[in-house]
């Protein structure tokens, strides 16, 4: 590993280590730490410094103002000095000022220059900028780190944000003591090996929901298909037929009746992706063939589904017990109990649509139950409580109960009407109707994985077995292990 370091190296490298390093300081408190460049980011830093019990000194173009917010135990100083005192270094300034630090070359030698800068746009420039840092002071040890944690995060301390930190180099000995000085800090360090992964570690702060924008974009367009059917349906059909004006639902009920259907078909998409990978692996009988990138995309964005499925059934929920709040409500209750004594009946009981709301209702409390246990399972600090066991049986398992216990909410919501003429309107299924489609499928294609026959040789290729090697056997040929399972492995 130590090849890999393409800078000089401090002669008296020793003297940097950091507390609880086998051949270091122990005492924190005689450990000095420079920053150069006074900002909020600079403060909170030394705040933090501090708190750890190191002594930190600042290098400011103004020192005499910079001086004025840091605490004034802080050794408030010019560029120069600040680079004299200290063998570790933050540059916690932009890029553009990096050539301001040249003169000070000759000081910086063997000297660790930690980079915290970050940009505007991902990729904005050729390199990275702890590579343009690198290449201005080729005598120096030049490590990127830190630039994922905000000034905020270093003021209220790592349990308010979040504790990972990035850090690479070229050098190793240096990479382990800004290591350790994270670990210090309370941070968890993670090691991304040389310097050329600076730039992926400068664009993790600027990507804005990766992960979020195929599933939100299936979402709202699932939403906007089934907002404007059920509005065909419910709203323009009885304006056409019978000229009735209903256009008074489109607030509640036509948004009430898209929610369920949106929830129960992203769940679906969670799910649809496993089977059809599951029957990918079947197919070619190995486990080692890459999947296709569009079903690669797909398997990685099932936490957004899941969570996304669940807002969306959250907030039916919330409309659904805002119904009988409205206005329109009260008046169709007050109509029908017109209309009951109007046509002198007494007892308007109808055991089946009692039984039907009952179950309609409890199914759908079950499902939201559930829906919240793998809402809440999936976040990472409850996660990482589980085994992989516990985990796969929730998200799994429990998942597809989940799914099979709303299809029966669906299922026994829409009862008879499915058979009946009315509710076609415009020769249009309705709207339970569709949204039945894609569980019942995933549901379908679950039970055909867990017959024996299939199961059996599914779970013996996701422990190695390759149909290839079965042929290769039969023919009597040499093993030949292909170039890209090669890549894979």
């Amino acid at each position: 590993m130590e090849s890999i370091s393409m800078m000089g190296s401090p002669k008296n490298l020793n003297e940097t280590f950091l507390p609880n390093v086998a051949n270091g300081i122990k005492d924190a408190s005689k450990v000095t730490i420079g920053i150069i460049g006074s900002g909020d980011f600079a403060k909170s830093l030394t705040i933090r410094l501090i708190r750890c019990g190191y002594h930190v000194v600042v290098g400011s173009r103004n020192p005499k103002f910079a001086a004025e917010v840091f605490p004034h135990v802080v050794d408030v100083t010019h560029h120069e000095d600040a680079v004299a005192k200290t063998n570790i270094i933050f540059v916690a300034i932009h890029r553009e000022h990096y050539a301001s630090l040249w003169d000070l070359k000759h000081l910086l030698t063997g000297k660790i220059l930690i980079d915290v800068s970050n940009n505007t746009k991902v990729d904005q420039y050729p390199d990275s900028n702890a590579e343009y840092l690198a290449s201005l002071f080729p005598d120096s040890l030049i490590v990127k780190g830190f630039n994922v944690v905000s000034a905020w995060s270093l003021q209220l301390g790592p349990k308010d944000a979040s504790r990972q930190v990035y850090i690479c180099s070229n050098s190793v000995q240096a990479r382990h003591q800004v290591i350790e000085l994270a670990r210090q800090l309370s941070f968890i360090p993670i090691d991304l090996g040389a310097l050329s992964s600076s730039r992926e570690i400068e664009n993790l702060p600027l990507r804005l929901f990766t992960l979020w924008k195929g599933p939100v974009v299936i979402a709202i367009s699932l939403a906007t298909f089934f907002f404007i059917y059920s509005f065909i349906r419910d709203v323009i059909h009885p304006y056409v037929r019978n000229q009735q004006s209903d256009f008074y639902k489109i607030p509640i009920e036509i948004v009430n009746k898209t929610l369920p259907i949106v929830a129960i078909t992203l769940l679906s998409l969670v799910y649809l992706s496993g089977l059809i990978a599951a029957a990918y692996q079947l197919y070619y009988g190995t486990k080692y063939r890459r999947f296709p990138p569009w079903l690669d995309n797909w398997l990685q964005c099932r936490k957004q589904l899941g969570l996304l499925s669940f807002f969306f059934a959250t907030v039916h929920v919330a409309y659904s017990l805002c119904l009988p709040m409205r206005r329109s409500e009260r008046y169709l209750f007050l109509n029908m109990a017109y209309q009951q004594v109007h046509a002198n009946v007494e007892n308007s009981w109808n055991e089946e649509e009692v039984w039907r709301i009952e179950m309609y209702i409890s199914f759908g409390i079950m499902s939201l139950g559930l829906l919240s246990l793998l809402a809440v399972t999936s976040i990472p600090s409850v996660s990482t409580a589980l085994n992989w066991r516990e985990f796969s049986f929730i998200q799994s398992t429990l998942g597809y109960v989940a799914l099979l216990i709303s299809a029966f909410h669906v299922l026994i919501y829409g009862w008879k009407r499915a058979f009946e003429e009315e509710y076609y309107r415009f020769y249009t299924p309705p709207n339970f109707v569709l949204a039945l489609v894609l569980p019942c499928i995933v549901i379908l294609g679950k039970i055909i994985l867990l017959l024996p026959c299939v199961s059996r040789k599914l779970r013996k290729i996701r422990r190695g077995w390759e149909k290839s090697h079965v042929l290769e056997e039969t023919s009597g040929s040499a093993p030949h292990l292909s170039p890209e399972r090669i890549t894979v492995m």
